[in-house]
């Protein structure tokens, strides 16, 4: 597990990337990337994490994210059929000087927004997403004025919430990358144990207060927070592999079964024996 920084590039005969229904769900991309993107996903209960930000969504999702926000994808762990749009593009897609048109104030003003990530309800996720699934269907004029609608329907709209997500740093030397690449090998191949931050620390060459004020630069997570959202995702993987509550939190690292369902809860928003029943039935 890892902060994977992802490349991408515009569509061909496009100014953005248009992804329609990426089949991510039992891969864990904790990632970043300069570009701004929408994500709307339907027919799914999943885990909305941008960010410092962790809270569920049920049946569909609507979030518009600024540049280098470590985010999850939004289908990991579903399990049911969906339907997931994602649309990106770079902050002057259309040049420098378009946004400064009087008639995009508006739109301009979402995009400063979407830099800590807003995640959109009601009827705005409604009608937003209906659009959005309809993209990959028109031609690239038609398909660029779609997406210029969209964003003045969510620049006017009052249903959203800020989920205060933070960028990560524009560029990290290779140094760090490696460095971090190392700790990442090392939570993937030891997690099941009790982990010390002293033996981490040592792992990258770091005191322990310099390592944990490295590992949250780099990730946004404190090293435990992110230790056990690791965890709470092989447990997942265990639940639904028919492991017992007790079998999934020992086998994850987790030494109490009350601290495994507190922060399990914390992660996914439900309780593991909530989560296996609703996967199984």
């Amino acid at each position: 597990m890892k902060l994977a920084y992802e490349q991408i590039s515009p569509d061909v005969n496009s100014s953005f990337h248009l992804l329609l229904t990426p089949h991510l769900s039992d891969v864990f991309l904790w990632h970043y990337h300069p570009e701004y993107e929408i994500v709307y996903i339907e027919g799914a209960n999943g885990t909305r994490h941008v960010g410092d930000h962790i809270s569920r969504y049920e049946g569909s999702d609507l979030v518009f994210i600024g540049p280098n926000i470590p985010h999850l994808n939004f289908d990991y762990g579903v399990k049911t059929d969906h339907e997931k749009v994602v649309v990106q593009l770079k902050e002057n897609f259309l040049g420098d000087a378009f946004w400064q048109a009087p008639e995009f104030a508006a739109i301009t003003q979402l995009f400063e927004r979407a830099r800590s990530g807003i995640s959109f309800h009601g009827q705005t996720k409604k009608i937003v997403g209906e659009r959005l699934r309809q993209l990959v269907y028109l031609p690239p004029f038609e398909r660029l004025m779609t997406l210029l609608a969209v964003f003045q329907q969510l620049a006017t709209s009052s249903e959203y919430t800020p989920l205060h997500g933070e960028a990560v740093a524009s560029a990290y030397n290779i140094k760090e990358q490696q460095r971090l690449k190392r700790v990442n090998q090392f939570i993937a191949d030891q997690y099941s144990r009790k982990i010390e931050i002293s033996e981490v620390a040592a792992l990258a060459n770091l005191t322990e207060a310099a390592f944990c004020r490295y590992f949250k630069r780099m990730t946004r997570l404190t090293f435990t927070q992110f230790l056990n959202q690791y965890r709470v995702n092989q447990a997942q993987k265990l639940l639904l592999l028919d492991n017992t509550v007790t079998e999934a939190s020992f086998a994850c690292g987790f030494e109490s079964l009350s601290y495994f369902n507190k922060i399990f809860r914390r992660v996914t928003g439900e309780n593991p024996l909530e989560f296996k029943k609703r996967h199984r039935s």
